[in-house]
């Protein structure tokens, strides 16, 4: 299996709207990549640093799984400019993606 995760970091001065990310974009995603083998996503939410009292380093991280990471590349290649053109209804934030191996027990 395989996981999508967008980072949003935490900067000063940025937004980043969790309920419409939550409530909308996301949903938007499962809905047009499911037909691409998306298995299902998540959402965390940063409450704070390591350290007690710190920012969190992330706004919001969003985790999407697949299969394969070819399920992924032609849903994404397929429905990007979309998902692109909303991402100013929640985020001015630049996201960062890592595609990574998942191993669950």
């Amino acid at each position: 299996m395989v996981c999508i995760s967008v980072f949003y970091p935490n900067t000063p001065g940025k937004k980043f709207d969790h309920d419409y990310y939550a409530r909308t974009h996301m949903p938007l995603v499962m809905n047009r990549l499911k037909k691409f083998g998306m298995i299902r996503y998540e959402i965390d939410t940063g409450l704070s640093g390591g350290e007690p009292g710190t920012p969190a380093p992330f706004a919001s991280v969003g985790r999407l799984y697949f299969n394969t990471l070819e399920d992924f590349q032609q849903g994404f290649e397929a429905h990007a400019p979309e998902f692109l053109a909303d991402i100013p209804n929640y985020t001015d934030i630049e996201p960062q993606i890592q595609v990574s191996q998942t191993v669950s027990s």
